[in-house]
Formats: structure tokens, C-alpha cells, sequence
């Protein structure tokens, strides 16, 4: 049976152009390997075992190869409920951006993945429907809240799959499972069909086996959409796109070298710098003041913006209804019976900082801090052609032991940034602990550059 932890989408292709494999035997190893796993780690909301298959085109890459997707992305007549009760009943009435593309190129959905709810979380605890257990150590979280997805590519049930990163939620799971996770350049992937958390800061990206795999999806999910008006155009990507590169990897070691971050994760990190200096990069330190601020600055901003999207579930149009005597019973009741703790608090931290008396000293003060993280990055990429860091402060931690909410939030410290910004960045496996459990560098680069993250990128698996 074909592994598809140690395929490439390429190799599987070839495979099937040669006739060894057909489109049903890839379908059919990835359902034996989710009936194998799944009941264990429930990386899964929904499998399509029913479906009629698509011939397969030895024109496309992606012609025959399965995948799954993140419960928040839209396929036409499909379920999609971002794993929250408020939108258990609803289905997709068209395909989002993303979905177009792959299913024009001969992909198909194997079944759609578990994820924190509304995608507001970092360990896929939050998801309405129970938790995703990490595949290496099913007592550890998978990270979030693309959990689900990661979980499914660290099984082996499928080759690749979909994700959403609004302040880590590709990156973060991707490393806690030992896969590839890339966030493009906000504006490069079309946000159409994703169901939204924070607008401004959500990005569409894959989730992998390899580099190579990464950059194959991420050139065919990077086409223009003239109906997102999000979506950069091509010639505008072009002016931003740092066309000359080196080997100058930007370092914000005061940054790193803090309170709560494990020990064992900045000896792996640096250990890796120093494999790749042997490979012709020079590491220099660089100095990112604005970071301290990235954190509280992402949490006021994506709150406010989670309050301001989350208005629309009112039980009225579509999704979970609750009767009530009242229009407003109607509200409240749908509300409280659909949404969990975790998007509530959400809901209610965004609408303080956006209230009356507070959006001056709040909300229009993380704006300007925004700003300034993103001058500062384009200014130190001026001199550098990478940022690095670990992806998480820590390893995968137990179901529990992360209880308060500030410390869930912490785990999203050195992604943050770059969010808040629109620059693309790479989660990579980077080794494994003497647990077992697996290691990632954080890899970030200039605006619509996502070229030289897959160049490093490949380094990185080579030497690792």
C-alpha cells in the first residue's frame, strides 16, 4: 500500500500516468488508512465515501490525488460548519476559490477535517464535536486550529491538505505533527469561500509532507481572483516580489531568548542555523522592537474583527435557529446554544475594545502598532531574506495542561507577527525529541516571496 507520509504529489502522479495506481486505488488507501487511525485520533468530521471519482488527466498534477479540507471552506452541496453547532445544519450553495481550483485540476475531497471552532483556538480543543488527538502521541494536542488537518497529513490518510492561518493555525498544528504548513502572503490566495473569522488577517494555505508538495499547491491556489477583492492582482504580487536573493537569514535572538519558551525547542533551532550556515547562509542577528507588542496587538485587532463577523449568525438566514417569543429571544437562544465558551469570549473582548468609551485607547492604538511591525519588517528585509524562529514556543502538550486562556494564546507568539504584517512564512520539520515528539523552524519572507521560503525550505529538509 502506498505511504502517503513519503510520496510526493509528483511521484504519484507518475504512478498513475504509468498505470501502476489508479485514481480509486489512492482513494481507497486513504479511507483504509482513515478507518485504521481515525477512530483514534478523530481528525475527521465527515468522509465522502460515496462519491463518484474523476478521471484521471495526465496534464494535471493533481489530477486523482485525495485531500482534505478544513470544515470552514466551502464545497458546493457539501457540509461546511467550521465545527461549531451554530452551523451544523448548513451546506455550501457554491465552491470557494480554492475549491475551484482543485477540483479543475482533478483533485477531490476525501472528507472534511476537525478544527477549534470558528477557527478560534491552538490545540483543537474547542471544536464543537470533540477534540483531534496529535498522531505521535494521541495524549497531545495537534495544535490549532487547523489541528484536524495537520493531524490527517501526519497520519498518513491523506497526501495533502487545506488550512486557515489567521495568527498561526496552519503554522502551529503543522509543526506540533511533524508537517510542512505554509501561510502565503495575504492577498495571494483568494479568501472567497473560507468562512471568516478575522478578515483581515485570514489566509488560505497547505498543509504537507514536503516542501516540494507545498510549492506545487501554493502555485496553482495563487491565481488571481477578480471577485475577492482582497485578491492582489498578479502585476501588483510582481512589484513587491524581491526577485534578487541570497542566503541572509535574519535572526531576532532577543526575541527568542525569553521566559516560556522550552529549552530543548531553542537547541533544536539553533542547532538547525548552524547546519544551515554549513550550507552557505550567513545568520546575522536582527533587531524587531515591535514584536513585544505583536501578541496583545493580534488580540485586539482579530477579537474586533471576530465580534464584527460573527454578528451574521443570527439564526434568521441560514444555520441553527432557536425559536423565541421575540426576535431578540430568537438571537440570544441561537446564540447561546450554538456558539462555545471560547467564541464567546471572542465575541465579547472584540465588542469592548470596539465600544464607545474604549476603540481610541484600544482598537485604533493596535492599528498604529500594526503599522509599525509592518515597517519595521519591510525595513529589516531590506537587509535579509528570511526571519527565523521555532514555530511554537513549546512541544505538543497534553490534553489539559495548558487550562487558562493566556497561555493557549502564547502559543501563537513568534506567528503573530506575520499575520498582522501579510508576509508568507513555513512551518518545516525540523527533528525529533527524545520523546518523540517533532521539532519545527519558522521560516518568514518578504511580501509575495513565497520563492525563497521554498528555497530555504528545501535546504532545511535536506540537512535536518
Amino acid at each position: 500500500m502506498i505511504d502517503f507520509r513519503t510520496t510526493t504529489i509528483k511521484e504519484l502522479h507518475e504512478l498513475l500516468k504509468k498505470g501502476e495506481v489508479s485514481v480509486r486505488d489512492l482513494f481507497d488507501t486513504s479511507l483504509s488508512r482513515i478507518k485504521e487511525r481515525d477512530d483514534e485520533i478523530h481528525a475527521f468530521l465527515e468522509v465522502f465515501e460515496e462519491q463518484e471519482l474523476p478521471s484521471f488527466n495526465e496534464a494535471s498534477l493533481l489530477s486523482g490525488i485525495p485531500f482534505a479540507t478544513k470544515d470552514n471552506i466551502l464545497f458546493n452541496g457539501l457540509r461546511a460548519g467550521a465545527a461549531s453547532k451554530i452551523l451544523e445544519p448548513y451546506r455550501a450553495t457554491y465552491d470557494a476559490k480554492v475549491a475551484e481550483i482543485l477540483k479543475g485540476a482533478g483533485a477531490f475531497p476525501v472528507g472534511r477535517v476537525n478544527m477549534d471552532e470558528m477557527a478560534m483556538g491552538t490545540s483543537t480543543e474547542n471544536s464543537a464535536y470533540g477534540p483531534t488527538k496529535n498522531p505521535h502521541d494521541t495524549s497531545r494536542v495537534p495544535g490549532g486550529s487547523s489541528g484536524g488537518s495537520a493531524a490527517a497529513v501526519a497520519a498518513g490518510m491523506v497526501p495533502f491538505a487545506l488550512g486557515s492561518d489567521t495568527g498561526g493555525s496552519i503554522r502551529q498544528p503543522a509543526a506540533l505533527c511533524g508537517v510542512v504548513g505554509l501561510k502565503p502572503t495575504y492577498g495571494s490566495v483568494s479568501r472567497r469561500g473560507l468562512i471568516a473569522m478575522a478578515s483581515s488577517l485570514d489566509v488560505i494555505g497547505p498543509i504537507t509532507n514536503s516542501v516540494e508538495d507545498a510549492e506545487l499547491l501554493f502555485s496553482l491556489l495563487s491565481e488571481e481572483d477578480n471577485l475577492d477583492q482582497t485578491n492582489v492582482p498578479l502585476s501588483v504580487r510582481e512589484k513587491y516580489r524581491k526577485q534578487e536573493y541570497g542566503k541572509r537569514i535574519g535572526v531576532p535572538r532577543a526575541f527568542l531568548e525569553r521566559e516560556g519558551i522550552q529549552k530543548e525547542i531553542l537547541e533544536n533551532f539553533y542547532a538547525m542555523l548552524e547546519k544551515l550556515k554549513e550550507e552557505g547562509y550567513e545568520i546575522v542577528d536582527v533587531e524587531l522592537p515591535s514584536f513585544e507588542y505583536a501578541l496583545a496587538t493580534y488580540y485586539i485587532l482579530q477579537p474586533a474583527e471576530v465580534s464584527s463577523n460573527m454578528a451574521r449568525y443570527d439564526g434568521i438566514r441560514y444555520g441553527l435557529s432557536v425559536d423565541g417569543e421575540t426576535l431578540r429571544d430568537v438571537y440570544e437562544k441561537t446564540r447561546e446554544e450554538g456558539f462555545g465558551k471560547e467564541v464567546k469570549r471572542r465575541i465579547m473582548l472584540g465588542t469592548y475594545v470596539l465600544s464607545a468609551g474604549y476603540h481610541d485607547a484600544y482598537y485604533y492604538r493596535a492599528l498604529e502598532v500594526r503599522k509599525w511591525i509592518r515597517a519595521e519588517l519591510r525595513e529589516v528585509f531590506s537587509r535579509v531574506d528570511l526571519i527565523a524562529s521555532p514555530t511554537a514556543p513549546s512541544l505538543p502538550f497534553k490534553f489539559g495542561e495548558k487550562k487558562d486562556p493566556l497561555s493557549l494564546y502564547l502559543e501563537d507568539i513568534f506567528t503573530v507577527p506575520y499575520n498582522l504584517a501579510g508576509n508568507p512564512a513555513i512551518s518545516i520539520p525540523s527533528g525529533i525529541s527524545k520523546e518523540g515528539l517533532p521539532f519545527a523552524i519558522h521560516l518568514a519572507a518578504p511580501l509575495f516571496s513565497e520563492h525563497i521560503l521554498f528555497e530555504a525550505g528545501k535546504d532545511v529538509e535536506r540537512v535536518r
